[in-house]
């Protein structure tokens, strides 16, 4: 693939020397490390770009896609329970951490990284027929997570949350995917409960826990009209909801509020 993949930490460490840090004002401290950041980018003016450069600590717990320079990237700081777990089996860690890597890969498919190439510029290098089949297939997510009411009377915003919504989708198919390469390598794991649960049971579960959330409503009122992230419970549902794989897993019936029919099923890739 052509991504550049970076993973824990750089090879090379930003020299923070120059920045204070001391007990005073908060506020001060905070101001200095804009300052220090800022003239960090004023000084890449006119240089090289610099592809070993990192947009993340690795402590921080996240992960992220870059359009600009093509590639994702996943700071040591996300490689920890609830998204990765060292002694877990694969269904587990593919339901987390996979469905991560997965979301970050399909942010590269989506509304804005399409408009970037392999190198990272900008350029228009699909079909008309693609882009006409992508619009028509987003469209649908749209209208899809428009129809979620996390309070009364508010609803999630499906074109702010488009693109984010699209890597959920593909993120936790591109991670079951690979849990069934796994499977497949290792047969003797299919037939393997734990908790009772089956691998394609806990692979959802895993999945679901990563999202686990508790927030107060102003918080969530704030964020409908400014997060590009739907709200965690339905980073959720929405996603499995067009899965048939999660209801086959779960045995649940057509119908059922937790699946959505076959003919309204969203599927992008």
């Amino acid at each position: 693939a052509a991504f550049t993949v970076k993973i824990g930490y750089p090879d090379k460490w930003l020299d923070y020397s120059l920045l204070q840090i001391d007990r005073g004002p908060f506020v001060v401290n905070a101001l200095r490390a804009n300052e220090f950041e800022a003239d960090r980018d004023i000084k890449k003016i006119g240089k090289p770009v610099d592809r070993t450069d990192w947009g993340m600590t690795p402590p921080t717990v996240n992960a992220y896609y870059n359009s600009n320079m093509n590639e994702i990237v996943f700071p040591a700081g996300i490689l920890q329970p609830p998204f990765f777990y060292a002694n877990a089996d694969d269904a587990v860690n593919y339901g987390a951490i996979g469905a991560v890597i997965g979301h970050e890969m399909t942010h590269g498919f989506d509304d804005e990284g399409r408009q970037f190439d392999a190198k990272g510029n900008l350029r228009d290098w699909w079909t008309p027929k693609s882009a006409e089949e992508f619009e028509k297939r987003s469209a649908a997510i749209v209208q899809q997570y428009n129809e979620y009411e996390p309070l009364p009377g508010l609803h999630v915003n499906g074109e702010l949350t488009q693109g984010e919504n699209i890597a959920d989708i593909g993120g936790v198919k591109l991670a079951y995917a690979a849990l069934q390469k796994a499977l497949d390598k290792h047969p003797e794991e299919r037939a393997k409960k734990i908790d009772g649960f089956t691998p394609e049971q806990r692979f959802f579960l895993s999945f679901a826990a990563i999202w686990r959330q508790k927030i107060r409503d102003e918080d969530q009122k704030m964020r409908l009209t400014t997060d590009p992230h739907s709200p965690a419970q339905f980073r959720v549902n929405g996603p499995l909801s067009d899965l048939a794989e999660f209801q086959k897993a779960f045995g649940i019936s057509d119908g059922s509020p937790m699946v959505r029919s076959a003919d309204k099923r969203v599927n992008i890739w």
